[in-house]
């Protein structure tokens, strides 16, 4: 024991560089690994807590004021009903900002959707206008306990007594209205009401809604939100975090196993010697393994252990959303044991390519087996004897035969390099797709930036008329947006009219044609999903009592409502219901134009009759991927770096059979330098072209995924720049060139006695 602990930490003097690159990539690969449980546990757990605290509804529904909503307690797989509470939409406003919500009538704190409370207390009737808001609308309000809200274009006002946590569908600016809950005396105009649904079986979540609408009837059905879509939004970009840093996690882990075995298999070859002596004298085939297996875990194992340290010391005070889910992770119940899995997962896979590597090792005879003196291909090729004729330099035709003429060897090689490379092009590509979403939104579903909803108080023409007046406004397209019951009642789906004949909306269209003519629509990934349809399919909806008929001639990338929204013109939908008018408009504005400023002026120039606010880009709440990309191509260059130590130190070790053949025909050791140095950069621009030709598609294949997965559609990827693959490419080879020529011109300068002793 005492002689491979000596020898293991002889060999740990002589690659210092090499083990404490694999110390640090096995922690920047088990952190990423830890921030990705971290992040699913986070995007999954908070809204789990709240529908199990508040004994939450399976489905919600809106419907008429004279719907009969007491038969819904009778049908089977009820397990209880919350309300019916009578609701009314409406806008308030406070410290500048204003928001739509939906009051709803309650009066007493319900048992089945019963909102737990973050701040402040319940409603009190000694408090008659008194509300308690659900705490994102609060956040957006910047409202919590004793502010008062007032309703724009009325003298009404309400105090804020609490703040409350819902398991229902989060508040969206202009997609999804807030919810305020408040006694009846301040809910005096009820407009419909809302029903819970709390089922025996989750499962039964589609037939209990058709059974519903069966019995209310298609026309009393408003909006169905269903406790599946309340949960997918409350995971939205969390969960899509988790993903990334998952995949690139295990992607640099893998990356991370080649590379230790490669670093091991061209150590052997570079010790045969030194291995046939520790034979020789008594070592056996499993000491000999266990020199590498155990060094090399004890590696793994150091990374691996200051990771966990790390992220449960400091990981909860990570700025942002990072934190904020290793702080939330560290409470569930399952922490502990995912904060040991982990790291020991990743020990383990990186022993198990060891032990493959370091089998070879014990398989090492005890006598060294002579080289043969021509090697398999070693001969040059009449292509480089050709061009050694034509007076190219002698150093890049034998660099290039260096490189290459082992082929199954150079070529795992250049695919051990590779895949740390093709990681780092799909991190780039990310970060592309996410700059495209903010420096050219039109291209991804976002071709407005303001959108304004308008009250009764003003006509179509006066508010068309004073959206059109600011200087800053390039076009105002006129809309409607309401929900729609899809075919078989199961769930219900947005539909639009946006923009008319004469002035289409300029939908982002990925598939098929604008829509142009009469009944014409476009549909987002998320409803040809749901409806199983595709483009050039006619498809049926039900708005109220009336059916609504569409033919989809495109698909649009559709950001909203996870990508389950039916867009037509405006005309199209005024052809059913000819006294249909615009309650939305959207706002292009010109190029440079800040929208704050903007939004200010319309809104005081509306007089509390329009309420104004910016389009949510989906990138904006995944600001901290940047940093998260950022971390990992830091970790994926220094498993790269790895894997070209190992091949610079075996492109040099057998070089030193050919330095007495080089200097013998009259090379010079700068020429023998620049061979290695050659050969060491083709093998990594081979790396780059090979990481390059499979990486792009891969990463346009795996952001499309995601795309079509989120409801929002393929055609969103963007690859990077050419320059920036280019530059990538020319940091690769040059810092491989820069790397391979210290040991080569050392090498190149070895006295004749040590060059023999080498040989031999």
């Amino acid at each position: 024991m005492r002689a491979t602990l000596r020898w293991a930490h002889s060999d740990l003097r002589t690659h210092r560089g090499e083990a404490l690159f694999l110390v640090l990539a096995t922690a920047g690969i088990v952190a990423s690994l830890l921030l990705a449980t971290a992040l699913f546990g986070y995007a999954t757990n908070p809204w789990q807590r709240v529908f199990t605290q508040s004994h939450g509804a399976h489905v919600w529904l809106h419907t008429d004021a004279a719907a009969d909503t007491g038969k819904l307690a009778e049908l089977d797989g009820v397990d209880a009903v919350a309300g019916p509470y009578p609701t009314a939409a409406t806008t308030v406003s406070s410290r500048g900002s204003r928001a739509s919500v939906e009051l709803r009538a309650t009066p007493e704190r319900p048992s089945v959707g019963r909102p737990p409370l973050v701040s402040g207390h319940w409603l009190d009737p000694s408090t008659p206008n008194g509300v308690v808001l659900e705490s994102r609308l609060a956040r957006a309000l910047l409202a919590g306990p004793g502010d008062t809200l007032t309703v724009p274009g009325t003298a009404r006002e309400l105090t804020v007594v609490g703040l409350a946590d819902s398991a229902e569908p989060r508040y969206r600016p202009g997609e999804q209205p807030g919810l305020v809950w408040a006694l009846p005396s301040a809910v005096p105009d009820p407009g419909g009401q809302v029903i819970g649904l709390r089922l025996t079986d989750p499962g039964d979540t589609s037939y209990l809604v058709q059974r519903a609408v069966t019995v209310l009837g298609a026309g009393a059905i408003g909006e169905v939100s269903t406790w599946q879509q309340a949960r997918s939004e409350a995971q939205g970009d969390n969960r899509l975090l988790g993903q990334v840093l998952g995949l690139f996690g295990l992607g640099a882990l893998v990356a991370a196993g080649f590379a230790v075995h490669g670093a091991i298999g061209t150590r052997i070859r570079g010790h045969l010697r030194d291995l046939s002596v520790l034979k020789a004298i008594g070592f056996t085939p499993g000491q000999v393994v266990r020199i590498f297996l155990l060094q090399h875990l004890a590696y793994a194992l150091l990374g691996a252990v200051a990771a966990a340290g790390l992220a449960e010391a400091l990981g909860s005070r990570i700025p942002g959303r990072l934190g904020d889910a290793v702080g939330v992770w560290q409470g569930l119940p399952g922490h502990t044991v995912a904060l040991l899995v982990v790291p020991a997962g990743a020990v383990l896979f990186i022993g198990a390519t060891t032990g493959l590597a370091a089998w070879r090792a014990g398989r090492v005879p005890p006598v060294p087996v002579p080289r043969p003196a021509a090697p398999s291909g070693g001969r040059l090729s009449g292509v480089a004897r050709g061009a050694l004729g034509v007076r190219i330099p002698p150093a890049l035709v034998l660099g290039w035969h260096k490189a290459f003429t082992r082929r199954p060897r150079s070529l795992a090689t250049v695919a051990r390099l590779a895949l740390p490379l093709l990681l780092i092009v799909v991190a780039m590509s990310a970060w592309t797709t996410l700059d495209r979403f903010h420096s050219e939104p039109e291209r991804i579903g976002l071709p407005t930036t303001l959108s304004v909803r308008a009250d009764a108080g003003r006509s179509e023409e006066q508010t068309r008329t004073l959206l059109e007046r600011d200087p800053q406004v390039a076009a105002a397209y006129p809309g409607v947006e309401t929900a729609a019951l899809v075919p078989g009642q199961t769930a219900t789906i947005a539909l639009r009219g946006l923009g008319t004949q004469r002035n289409p909306y300029p939908y982002t269209l990925a598939e098929g044609r604008a829509a142009r003519g009469a009944d014409e629509a476009v549909a987002g990934q998320g409803l040809l999903d749901l409806l199983d349809v595709r483009v050039g399919d006619w498809v049926r909806m039900t708005v109220g009592d009336e059916p609504q008929i569409l033919h989809i001639v495109g698909r649009s990338i559709e950001p909203e409502n996870a990508g389950r929204v039916i867009s037509t013109s405006l005309d199209t939908l005024r052809a059913n219901d000819p006294g249909l008018r615009p309650t939305l408009y959207e706002l292009r504005l010109d190029p440079g134009a800040d929208p704050g400023e903007v939004a200010g002026r319309l809104a005081a120039a509306g007089r509390g009759h329009l309420d104004v606010h910016t389009v949510a880009n989906p990138a904006d709440g995944l600001s901290p991927l940047r940093a998260v990309v950022a971390g990992l191509i830091a970790v994926l260059a220094l498993i790269g770096l790895i894997e070209l130590l190992t091949a610079i130190g075996g492109t040099v070790r057998e070089s030193e059979r050919d330095l007495l053949a080089l200097k013998a025909i009259g090379l010079s050791p700068r020429q023998i330098t620049a061979i290695t140095v050659t050969a060491t950069g083709l093998t990594a621009l081979a790396a780059v072209l090979a990481a390059t030709a499979l990486g792009l598609p891969l990463a346009h294949w795996l952001i499309d995924a995601q795309g079509r997965s989120s409801g929002i559609g393929a055609g969103i990827a963007q690859g990077p720049s050419a320059p920036l693959v280019l530059l990538l490419g020319a940091a690769a080879v040059l810092c491989a060139a820069a790397l391979a020529a210290v040991p080569a011109a050392r090498a190149a300068r070895r006295r004749l006695a040590d060059t023999l002793s080498a040989v031999a």
